[in-house]
């Protein structure tokens, strides 16, 4: 491990699963009948504002009665004791690793607990409901919608993203399905900048070939042991 000094981290619907977050996806991934990406598109805002912003008033609620579990205290761990680079990028819109103590920390996919003005574009905290017309602060517009990357929509600082990948010794993807692109393919742009790569995960992802490692079993007892290895005198 001596030769490890940048480390970039990417978490998944699979690390907050473990917390009682339902990842929508697969059996019994429906919000009332109605599939995610119903509600996770542009157009899906444009047609019936009152349903997405339905849909994130309550995700957003539901956080109240969840915690970070222990794969999200571990990776807040590594981020206080590791003394090289450190990103840890999640696809969550959750803020269990936040609350869990994680500073290094990137969302992807946008907050829930913030709002994006479609007029001037400013992103501000948000922990409330937000109903559609909600009137945006900084400009005055009728235009704040939930901070969340939609369907169709580039995710937030992939330059930061890419030049991490870029120059990483490690990378390693926790609860992620590997279907998902960008995200599916930063393990091949950090493969292709001479990074070592693991997988941690209940199951092989869509990209497990992609992996130099692969170890299955819950997030919850596989960071934690990958961390308390990695920080070993």
């Amino acid at each position: 491990m001596q030769d490890i000094r940048n480390i970039v981290v990417l978490t998944g619907a699979g690390i907050s699963a473990e917390s009682g977050i339902a990842t929508f996806r697969g059996p019994g991934g429906l919000w009332e009948g109605h599939r995610v990406e119903d509600v996770c598109t542009p157009e899906a805002l444009a047609d019936d504002p009152a349903l997405v912003h339905a849909f994130y008033d309550a995700r957003r609620a539901a956080l109240a009665r969840v915690t970070p579990n222990p794969a999200h205290l571990a990776l807040a761990r590594l981020d206080e004791e590791w003394g090289g680079g450190l990103l840890i990028v999640t696809q969550n819109v959750d803020d269990l690793h936040e609350r869990a103590g994680a500073r290094r920390l990137l969302h992807m996919h946008g907050a829930l607990q913030s709002a994006l003005c479609a007029a001037c574009g400013v992103r501000r905290r948000w922990p409330g409901a937000l109903p559609p017309g909600s009137i945006c602060p900084d400009c005055g517009a009728a235009a704040l919608r939930p901070d969340i990357v939609f369907f169709g929509e580039m995710p937030y600082a992939m330059d930061r993203i890419e030049h991490a990948l870029g120059s990483a010794d490690l990378f390693v993807s926790i609860g992620t399905s590997g279907a998902v692109y960008p995200a599916a393919g930063f393990v091949q742009r950090a493969r292709q900048a001479g990074a070592r790569t693991l997988e941690l995960n209940l199951e092989r992802s869509a990209g497990s070939a992609w992996f130099d490692e692969t170890r299955l079993g819950p997030a919850g007892t596989l960071v934690p042991a990958w961390v308390e290895t990695l920080l070993a005198p």
